[in-house]
């Protein structure tokens, strides 16, 4: 079926570094706008990056600098590469690809365009000590 399942959690030291990797299956991630979001519990969901079809990507404001978004076309897999992680950075992770279909998720993250996600990721969780 189409999902995707997220490996790569973890407990890091202030200033360590992490790779969260979301494996897609039942779809191209190639032919699919994805992203990464973050999410404290009772708050909003947090942008942290996007990544396009094309390969165009962008960051959000408090990662800026810190974080790298990568597709493996070859692995079907996407990547989030954090360095100099802060306490702050603390949370659940997800991943997510708008496939540009009709599905509606069941979504952890309540987020207005650009993008209209059809698939998430279980969430991982990252946290980091000080």
């Amino acid at each position: 079926e189409l999902q995707l399942v997220q490996s790569g959690g973890g407990s890091v030291q202030a200033g360590g570094s992490l790779t969260l990797n979301c494996s897609a299956s039942g779809f191209g991630i190639g032919a699919a706008d994805m992203g990464w979001y973050r999410q404290v519990p009772g708050k909003d969901c947090e942008l942290v990056s996007t990544i396009t079809e094309n390969g165009v990507t962008e960051y959000g404001d408090s990662v800026k600098g810190r974080v790298s978004v990568s597709k493996d076309r070859d692995k079907n897999t996407l990547y989030l590469q954090m360095n100099t992680l802060r306490p702050e950075d603390t949370a659940v992770y997800y991943c997510a690809a708008d496939l540009g279909t009709a599905v509606v998720p069941v979504s952890p993250c309540n987020i207005v365009g650009p993008y209209e996600y059809n698939y998430w990721g279980q969430g991982t969780q990252v946290t980091v000590s000080s």
